[in-house]
């Protein structure tokens, strides 16, 4: 390993037990710092590591590389301080979109997709079924982002409907949101702390330029962020996810009806 690796690991790690021992104590960090390896170690068992092929399908429909499977041992282990890499399945991905597109007041075509956290881009692909105004993924890790990078070249599916998707490498929890409408996308990518800084960089964004702003919020273990903002009300969904929508001028009086069905 070199020694940039080494000093993003580390870093990763710092910042890790940092944030637990703000909310839990020292103590309790370092214990689930030490549980958190130890799974680590676990899941990189050979048996681990081949049921994590189980996403495959959609690889192999489409010719590209999502699944979990194939992600190096360090970006595993930065996964462990950040958010592990777990792609979307499609079932469900389309059942929020669909719930979404229930809304009558909704129309994709002048909204921009946003994925925080998009790892090898399968969110991506699979939001190119529908015509937003353009898609575009935010990535911290590189070797995610750059597969990304591929599976947008090597994509091909006769029901893409936007063609305009870009992936990018930049830490989430500081990316400037774009002045436009927005479908933002979250699959549980942060810690409470970075949720905290994207709520609170999200808030800022609306007060400038309010706008219609909605986020889908796959698996919602810190849904309380979110439903602690001034700025978003939460709109519906399932125990898999959550909808919230933006509280501003142009976005009140919008409304969203959702079934309550699992996807």
């Amino acid at each position: 390993m070199n020694s940039s690796a080494q000093t993003s690991l580390v870093h990763a790690a710092r910042r890790y037990w940092a944030d637990l021992a703000s909310r839990s104590g020292r103590l309790a960090a370092s214990r689930a710092l030490v549980v958190a390896l130890w799974e680590f170690l676990r899941d990189s068992t050979p048996e681990r590591l081949r049921q994590r092929y189980g996403d495959a399908d959609y690889d192999w429909g489409y010719r590209v590389n999502t699944t979990s499977a194939a992600v190096g041992w360090r970006d595993r282990l930065l996964g462990v301080f950040h958010s592990a890499y777990q792609p979307t399945e499609p079932a469900l991905f389309h059942a929020m979109l669909d719930a979404l597109a229930a809304d009558s007041h909704l129309d994709f075509r002048a909204f921009t997709f946003l994925d925080l956290g998009s790892g090898k881009g399968r969110t991506l692909l699979m939001a190119s079924d529908y015509p937003f105004r353009r898609i575009l993924g935010v990535e911290l890790l590189p070797a995610l982002e750059g597969i990304a990078r591929d599976n947008l070249r090597q994509y091909k599916n006769d029901a893409q409907q936007c063609f305009v998707v870009e992936s990018l490498c930049a830490d989430a929890t500081t990316f400037v949101f774009p002045d436009e409408p927005l479908v933002i996308y979250l699959f549980n990518p942060f810690p409470e702390t970075g949720m905290l800084q994207v709520v609170e960089n999200l808030e800022r964004s609306l007060r400038a330029n309010p706008r219609p702003v909605y986020v889908l919020y796959h698996n919602p273990v810190l849904e309380h962020v979110l439903t602690a903002s001034t700025a978003l009300l939460k709109m519906g969904g399932t125990h898999q996810y959550s909808v919230f929508m933006a509280q501003g001028p142009r976005a009140r009086g919008q409304g969203l009806e959702l079934n309550g069905q699992d996807g």
